[in-house]
């Protein structure tokens, strides 16, 4: 799922697990329980620790109940229990881009799941995921067009999808991005301009992401 960049209905919808979907995401809640209270802190490198952020944001946001209780078992609100506060409703659903370096990862993701669609020239594709903000299947085949005529190919390994490739400009309301595309030349100078809509985000329950152009600067 997080190599592939899905979300949790893709995943779904990917593996034909409908009938199967509560045990799944509960699946993915015990992980994400497991990584965070038993492997030690020494252990965990950010990029470990991004994985267990995004994976307790996507359960979350699906179904926060699941990990609401067990937060609550662990870091009571002690004052509210004495005070007999502790309301009976269940709280309301925490916005999306209150866990920064999770929605980091989402939008990470979601950027990159353009990077492989484009490496692989389905434009439709693309498509379908841009054409509400004007970005049509034939903008993403005009735009790379360009890119092909320089290079043989999109990379898409380990380097292609780390940090490093995607420039981020945190604004309080919009984000803008940059995801540089992995040439095999190394020249790095193609890449897919984005804004991201934190409001729409939290509305969603997943990133928005408008791209804007896909060009070489």
């Amino acid at each position: 799922m997080y190599e592939r960049a899905m979300s949790f209905g893709e995943f779904i919808a990917f593996y034909k697990l409908a009938r199967s979907e509560g045990v799944v995401l509960r699946y993915l809640s015990d992980a994400y329980r497991a990584a965070r209270q038993t492997i030690p802190d020494e252990a965990k490198t950010e990029d470990l620790l991004d994985l267990i952020e995004w994976l307790g944001e996507l359960v979350r946001q699906v179904d926060s109940s699941l990990l609401d209780e067990w937060e609550e078992l662990i870091h009571p609100d002690l004052e509210a229990h004495e005070a007999g506060a502790v309301s009976v409703l269940p709280p309301p659903p925490r916005r999306l881009t209150t866990n920064v370096r999770a929605f980091r990862i989402l939008v990470r993701n979601e950027l990159f799941r353009r990077v492989q669609l484009a490496a692989l020239e389905n434009y439709d594709a693309l498509g379908e995921l841009d054409r509400e903000h004007g970005f049509t299947a034939d903008a993403w085949g005009d735009a790379m067009d360009g890119y092909f005529a320089e290079h043989d190919e999109v990379l898409t390994g380990a380097n292609a999808r780390g940090s490093g490739m995607l420039i981020l400009d945190e604004g309080a309301t919009e984000w803008t991005v940059r995801q540089i595309l992995d040439d095999p030349a190394g020249d790095h100078d193609w890449g897919i301009s984005a804004t991201i809509d934190l409001a729409e985000s939290d509305e969603l329950g997943a990133a928005h992401v408008r791209v804007t152009a896909v060009n070489r600067l």
